[in-house]
């Protein structure tokens, strides 16, 4: 807002996380060329402290988009970075009428100020919201995937299945009074080594099937990658 010579810039705060109210302050330029400020301070250097603020938040994202990838992570940057876009969105554009309503060096220095914050903000939520779009499409990858194999699991135990079927319904039909040779043994314990070497065998590969569909169902963690800042 300018009236002969006077200019009024009335911008928000940082956005605190959680809550809609906005906070706005105050700063105007007289005739004169001097600065006052609804904040501690002198006008003009409480605007570099009010910028100084969005760097402070703008850091603590930046930190915590640099620890090891999390879903968490992407949605508390997203969560955090939409206001703080719209808000510093607007805060550019006020800037920029400031600056076309008065030729001053020290409101150019503050609306490219203003520029540079909206940069960082803007990459900040497209790194997260990329990040978020990754993992997401990686897990549907790993989901189908464990899929592929406990369907090529089944396949595998439907082919014994069918292998064995056969075997079985013949010596129900023919009974076990085949000639082997074992029956000149004429010994128990040869019965009960076949039959325990059979038990044995299936025992074993039901555990290793068993085993690897475990390994295939259970989550794998997500790896971790390094974002470009």
């Amino acid at each position: 807002m300018t009236a002969e010579g006077h200019l009024l810039i009335l911008l928000h705060k940082v956005p605190r996380a959680g809550v809609a109210e906005r906070e706005f302050v105050l700063f105007w330029r007289d005739a004169k060329g001097d600065w006052l400020a609804t904040e501690s301070g002198s006008g003009l250097g409480a605007l570099h402290a009010h910028f100084e603020q969005w760097r402070k938040v703008i850091d603590e994202l930046e930190d915590l988009m640099a620890e090891p990838p999390q879903a968490a992570n992407y949605f508390s940057v997203l969560q955090r970075t939409s206001p703080l876009l719209h808000t510093i969105r607007n805060t550019c554009r006020t800037m920029q009428e400031a600056r076309e309503a008065c030729s001053d060096r020290d409101l150019l220095l503050a609306r490219d100020e203003a520029g540079e914050l909206e940069r960082a903000v803007d990459l900040l939520h497209t790194d997260a919201k990329n990040g978020m779009e990754f993992m997401i499409a990686r897990q549907g990858e790993e989901e189908a995937c464990r899929s592929a194999q406990l369907v090529l699991m089944g396949h595998r135990l439907n082919l014994l299945a069918a292998i064995f079927l056969p075997l079985t319904a013949l010596g129900s039909v023919f009974s076990m009074q085949l000639s082997s040779g074992l029956e000149r043994w004429n010994a128990p314990w040869a019965f009960w080594c076949l039959a325990g070497g059979a038990l044995l065998t299936g025992l074993t590969l039901v555990a290793a099937i068993f085993l690897e569909m475990h390994r295939l169902q259970k989550p794998q963690p997500p790896r971790r990658r390094k974002l470009p800042k």
